[in-house]
């Protein structure tokens, strides 16, 4: 199997593109990134862009779900399992190469995080000025004891690197940390992350071995609470990070634990892919739809302003479809919804297709060629302007879930 054809059947299986979805497609806009310069004129001048920004306030617009990519070679404390490096762990090796080159930085031997780093820089100058992406760092695995698990753990990016990114980069950044429950430090570290400017604090449960429902939680609910930091948590199935066997800890009624201490809870993706035990009846309960469990808290009235989602992902092959319809046709949620782009994902070229948007009769027919180029050039900008041209039954988003910086702002009274 050549490299091109090993890319194909390896990362694409690992990301939950494997069969159909992919093979319907293929290639519309090939393997790779192009990572191509700025954005022609034309492009930038075109009526789709323009139409995508009216009514928005660009200094309100802050992508919530952006990830920060890297190999460590900056001496900056990123760490990737050995299992990314190893053709022994195909699944595993071709994601991290997809993840590389949709960050543009997979021909920058010795400079990789930098290069990554410039490259969400020049995105952002693609957009307009005020834009900000909310970048993650991610912690370890922990076992109940508090220690880290660095063999089941797929990588680690430092809150202190997140935090100097952002400080470095103020016009472009804000972070987001991530810490996890199980730790000894788990509160003083919260505080610290707060007092340090941590907009956010991030989750992904299936990945990092913590269960939301467990008591060893509950000092970091209490201290999240008092300190009003939202919590962006990954809930559904997940396939991009690999960790222990813990992807029944993603089954977004969990989550209620942490809502039910006052925690502003952001459901990462809505839930959307994949399928969940409905322990509502019962620790036997049947598997359904993780995303009709996210409804389901949605739809709870105890929870009201506490709970949200973020529609970061929504919009991929493996995940468009009845669930962003009805996540467009419930306009009484669109109060709750943040938009996030899930960086570098709009740069893995197998992930989307306009095609099967049009299809789906989310997106004109005529939006389709813009949309296609625009994301050679800029695929933050192919994210923002492809979820504003969204439409079903007349539906749109309202332009509040673009516009985000006031969640991640607001205080107490």
């Amino acid at each position: 199997m050549n490299r091109r054809r090993f890319l194909i059947a390896a990362g694409t299986a690992g990301m939950g593109l494997a069969g159909a979805a992919v093979w319907r497609f293929w290639p519309e806009q090939g393997l790779l990134n192009p990572c191509l310069a700025a954005l022609p004129r034309a492009l930038a001048e075109h009526e789709l862009v323009h139409s995508a920004w009216s009514g928005l306030d660009p200094a309100q617009v802050w992508d919530c779900h952006a990830h920060l990519v890297g190999t460590g070679d900056s001496g900056n404390g990123i760490w990737l399992n050995p299992a990314l490096e190893s053709m022994l762990h195909p699944l595993q090796y071709a994601q991290r190469l997809f993840f590389l080159n949709a960050g543009c930085a997979h021909e920058a031997p010795g400079r990789v995080d930098q290069s990554y780093v410039e490259r969400m820089h020049n995105l952002l100058e693609g957009l307009r000025p005020g834009v900000k992406l909310m970048l993650f760092a991610f912690d370890y695995l922990h076992r109940e004891d508090g220690t880290a698990d660095r063999d089941n753990s797929s990588f680690y990016v430092p809150n202190e690197y997140a935090r100097n990114i952002a400080r470095k980069h103020p016009k472009f950044f804000e972070w987001v940390a991530s810490i996890h429950p199980y730790r000894k430090d788990c509160v003083e570290a919260l505080e610290r992350a707060a007092a340090e400017g941590a907009r956010a604090i991030k989750w992904l449960p299936a990945a990092q071995g913590m269960n939301p429902t467990s008591p060893l939680c509950d000092p970091f609910f209490t201290a999240l609470a008092k300190l009003d930091l939202p919590l962006i948590s990954h809930a559904g199935e997940e396939r991009a990070v690999h960790g222990g066997n813990t992807q029944h800890f993603g089954n977004p009624l969990l989550l209620r634990r942490a809502l039910d201490h006052g925690v502003r809870v952001v459901v990462a993706h809505c839930g959307s892919m994949g399928q969940d035990r409905d322990i509502d009846q019962g620790e036997n309960g049947p598997h359904v739809d993780s995303f009709d469990l996210f409804a389901r808290l949605m739809d709870d009235a105890k929870y009201g302003p506490k709970l949200h989602g973020d529609i970061s992902a929504m919009t991929q092959l493996n995940r468009a479809g009845p669930a962003l319809e009805t996540v467009l046709r419930r306009e009484d949620w669109h109060p709750r919804l943040l938009n996030g782009s899930d960086y570098p994902l709009p740069g893995v070229m197998p992930l989307f297709s306009v095609t099967y948007m049009v299809q789906l009769g989310l997106i004109p027919d005529s939006a389709a060629q813009v949309l296609t180029e625009i994301r050679k050039h800029n695929p933050l900008l192919f994210d923002f302007v492809l979820k504003r041209q969204l439409a079903f039954r007349g539906k749109r988003f309202a332009k509040s879930v673009f516009e985000t910086r006031r969640f991640f702002e607001k205080k107490k009274v």
